[in-house]
C-alpha cells in the first residue's frame, strides 16, 4: 500500500519540495488545504517558514487546527518541520499569538552572542529518548537549519538536540508527534530517511 500524506497548504511553507521529498520515499503527496482531505490521508506533514505569528495565524485563518488535533488525538501519524515544529507549542517568544499546544513548553530566541539566524548545517545528537525515526541515522549527523527561535531541551519529549549559542531540541516527538527544528528536506540522504521512516509509520498505522 502507498500511504496517502497530506502536506498542510496553509501559505507558509516549502511545500512542494516537502512533497518531492516524501514522494521520492514512497509516499503518495497531497499538498492540500481542503480540511476534508487532510482528513482522509493517513499521515499528515505540518511545514513552516517565517514567522511564529504568521504561521499560527494563516493555520487558523484556514481552519485546519481542529484537522491537527483530531489527527493528534486520532493517533494519525503526524510530522512537523521547522515553523511547522515551533507552533505546536505552547507559544514562542517572537509573537504573542498562542500555539497549539500539542508540545508543552514555549520557543525561544537564540543568543545574540551568536549570528542569528542560525543557516546551514550542523550536528544532531541523539539522546537518550532514541526514536524509532531515527534509529538508523548515526549521533552526529548533520542537518540543514534556518531559524532564529528554538525550544529549549526537555528531557520528556527531546530525541536530538543542537548548540548553536545554547543547546536547543533538533528533534521532538510525543506519541504520534514527530517534529524537526531543521529542514529533512534539505538536509541530504539523512533527512530522506527520516521521512522514509516517517512513510512505513504511516504504512504501518
Amino acid at each position: 500500500m502507498t500511504p496517502r500524506i497530506a502536506v498542510l497548504d496553509y501559505g507558509m511553507g516549502n511545500l512542494h519540495s516537502v512533497g518531492r521529498a516524501l514522494a521520492r520515499v514512497g509516499a503518495d503527496v497531497c499538498v492540500t488545504s481542503d480540511g476534508a482531505e487532510v482528513g482522509a490521508a493517513e499521515g499528515m506533514v505540518i511545514p513552516g517558514v517565517g514567522g511564529f505569528g504568521a504561521c499560527v495565524r494563516s493555520l487558523r485563518a484556514a481552519g485546519l487546527e481542529p484537522t491537527i488535533r483530531t489527527a493528534v488525538d486520532g493517533g494519525r501519524p503526524v510530522f512537523g518541520v521547522c515553523v511547522g515544529m515551533q507552533i505546536l507549542f505552547e507559544g514562542s517568544d517572537e509573537d504573542p499569538d498562542e500555539g497549539l499546544a500539542v508540545l508543552s513548553g514555549r520557543v525561544e530566541r537564540l543568543p545574540s552572542s551568536v549570528r542569528v539566524p542560525h543557516t546551514g548545517w550542523n550536528t544532531v545528537s541523539w539522546t537518550g529518548r532514541r526514536h524509532a525515526y531515527t534509529a538508523g541515522i548515526p549521533d552526529g549527523t548533520s542537518f540543514y537549519f534556518v531559524h532564529s527561535f528554538a525550544p529549549s531541551v526537555d528531557p520528556e519529549t527531546t530525541v536530538g538536540v543542537t548548540d548553536h549559542g545554547r543547546s536547543f531540541a533538533a528533534a521532538v516527538a510525543r506519541d504520534n508527534v514527530f517534529a524537526t527544528q531543521f529542514h529533512p528536506e534539505k538536509s541530504g540522504e539523512a533527512g530522506l530517511e527520516l521521512y522514509e521512516a516517517f512513510v512505513r509509520e504511516v504504512r504501518a498505522a
